[in-house]
């Protein structure tokens, strides 16, 4: 039984305050310039962490109703209502995340206790529990607070988040073998973390702070330095989400 992951949901209100403060950080004007990731303005990265809410408040509800609701009717709904929901007013686009996140954080408060352990599945097709939907909300918002290249590092993300990243990564590299495994080392943890698949296969070894390893392994500008077996340059890893 997982039952209600408080301290998850604790740092799901965190994360979402640190968003919403930094998309009402950006003027007006600035919301419609790049932002970290390629192709999207501020506005559009706004009005994606105001769908995602919506639609991990989709898997809630299939979790309470036991009604098959997924996150998204198909992608390229998905792409649309980004677009139209970057065009907004900044004001309306601000006053859209905020109800959003809303609704999902009433989602989260109405999930009775036993509906934790019913199984939904993501936009990926990948099952798991309703206890999970928490954390997929929790590196939403983190990461993409630093993708509104608006003032927020991967250094401003809290610890014990950049740790569940690169769990995250991890999990999710631990089968592929189209790239060199690289093996993590955590300078200010002691931690390591092994992306692709564990065997006698060659690896690189990559040390750095905790926070410069998460930002590396979800693929974002990282904050400080990091240290490659051999000394030569860090290699690229696959897309992660």
């Amino acid at each position: 039984m997982s039952g209600r992951p408080e301290g998850m949901l604790e740092w799901v209100a965190k994360g979402a305050a640190a968003f919403e403060a930094a998309a009402h950080a950006v003027t007006d004007s600035d919301l419609t310039r790049p932002s970290s990731l390629t192709g999207w303005s501020r506005a559009h990265v706004i009005a994606h962490v105001a769908r995602n809410a919506d639609a991990l408040a989709n898997l809630l509800t299939w979790a309470r109703t036991g009604v098959v609701t997924p996150m998204y009717t198909s992608p390229d709904r998905r792409a649309l209502e980004i677009e139209e929901g970057s065009r907004q007013s900044a004001d309306e686009l601000r006053a859209d995340l905020l109800a959003a996140g809303q609704r999902l954080a009433d989602g989260f408060a109405g999930l009775p206790d036993e509906c934790w352990d019913a199984t939904v599945r993501t936009a990926r097709g990948r099952e798991v529990l309703a206890s999970e939907v928490p954390w997929m909300r929790v590196r939403e918002v983190w990461v993409h607070t630093v993708d509104l290249d608006a003032g927020t590092g991967f250094g401003d993300v809290p610890r014990e988040v950049c740790a569940g990243l690169v769990d995250d990564v991890a999990a999710a590299f631990h089968a592929r073998t189209d790239f060199l495994p690289v093996e993590l080392w955590a300078e200010d943890g002691g931690r390591t973390w092994l992306l692709g698949p564990a065997g006698d296969a060659a690896r690189v070894v990559v040390t750095g702070d905790l926070s410069s390893l998460a930002a590396y392994a979800t693929g974002r500008p990282v904050p400080g330095l990091l240290y490659p077996t051999g000394g030569g340059p860090v290699s690229g890893l696959p897309e992660w989400l």
